[in-house]
């Protein structure tokens, strides 16, 4: 098994915060608005580094969509950021109609998502998003695994024609991935190898299956780890090949179950690979209020879980 060492413990949002800079530096057109959470989201570098560049919007978030709107039209690539929950269940019908109708350049930054927002509770913990996301045609959704990703996924972004919905995390965790590696919007990418099940996951799951692998490997069993950095589009022939080889098919993501990672997966699967789908995640259920560490026991979203589930489809 491949081994994965975690270099150092960050937060995916300011991974986000150091792509951001670097694509305004590769790219004038670059422009970044937020809705009074500069900090939050990690833009303050960039804030810095090109003040005429940067729009605080303050509580606005709809106003925040439309003006975006209007800078994509008008020749930038607008990265607009809040919180997952603020910048679609609260814009939602912006979103649709300015954004992803008029297939707009505009880049939607999220982050706090998922139950890892932790102490703030369900009704900033959004595990709805990506479903909300995904329905919109022509959006790419975007959740990288940890910081080295994330900064790579934005500069993708950046240079993507077209609206991309990139979802990212607030507390800070292991950062291991290759740093110069680019990142492909549309690429899944298989982080291990193994014969008897796959694991695809994405976001802060993709450091638990990994885990999970090592201590399953321990114990004879070969576990293939897809990290599915893309949610939509998803590389379906990476996902078909890996069922295909293995039969046997887990998916584990920070999201509820509807219309989530799994769904996608699943809907794949369906059509061209029939293939039981074990389903870890959310469920039909808001958060609460708990640590990231607790939240992701109590809901079953951790290593140890995705190692019992696994035993338990052999």
């Amino acid at each position: 098994m491949k081994k994965y060492i975690d270099t150092g413990k960050k937060d995916t949002r300011s991974g986000f915060g150091e792509g951001l800079l670097r694509a305004g530096r590769a790219d004038e057109r670059v422009v970044a608005l937020t809705a009074d959470l500069k900090g939050s989201l990690k833009m303050d570098a960039f804030a810095a580094e090109f003040p005429e560049r940067f729009i605080q919007c303050g509580i606005a978030e709809a106003n925040m969509v439309g003006a975006a709107a209007g800078l994509a039209i008008a020749g930038k690539v607008p990265f607009i950021g809040s919180f997952a929950e603020f910048v679609t269940g609260r814009v939602y019908d912006q979103l649709r109609q300015e954004v992803a109708y008029g297939n707009t350049n505009v880049k939607i930054a999220s982050s706090h998502a998922g139950i890892t927002l932790g102490e703030d509770g369900a009704t900033h913990q959004t595990m709805e998003d990506i479903a909300l996301m995904r329905a919109l045609p022509g959006m790419a959704v975007v959740n990288p695994c940890d910081y080295n990703q994330t900064v790579q996924a934005t500069l993708a972004a950046a240079k993507y024609e077209g609206p991309v919905y990139l979802r990212f995390g607030r507390p800070s965790v292991p950062n291991f991935t290759d740093p110069e590696e680019p990142f492909q919007i549309g690429k899944a990418y298989v982080m291990n190898e193994g014969k008897d099940a796959t694991v695809f996951c994405c976001g802060h799951l993709v450091w638990e299956a990994l885990k999970a692998a090592e201590a399953l490997e321990a114990e004879g069993v070969g576990v293939e780890v897809v990290n599915v950095a893309t949610i939509k589009p998803l590389d379906e022939e990476t996902v078909l090949s890996s069922a295909r080889k293995t039969g046997k098919v887990l998916v584990a993501e920070e999201h509820n179950r509807a219309g989530g990672l799994g769904e996608t997966i699943a809907s794949v699967l369906a059509e061209k690979q029939p293939t039981k789908v074990v389903f870890m995640n959310g469920g039909d259920r808001f958060g609460q209020t708990g640590t990231p560490a607790e939240l992701m026991a109590l809901y079953g979203l951790d290593a140890a879980h995705i190692v019992e589930t696994v035993k338990s489809m052999l």
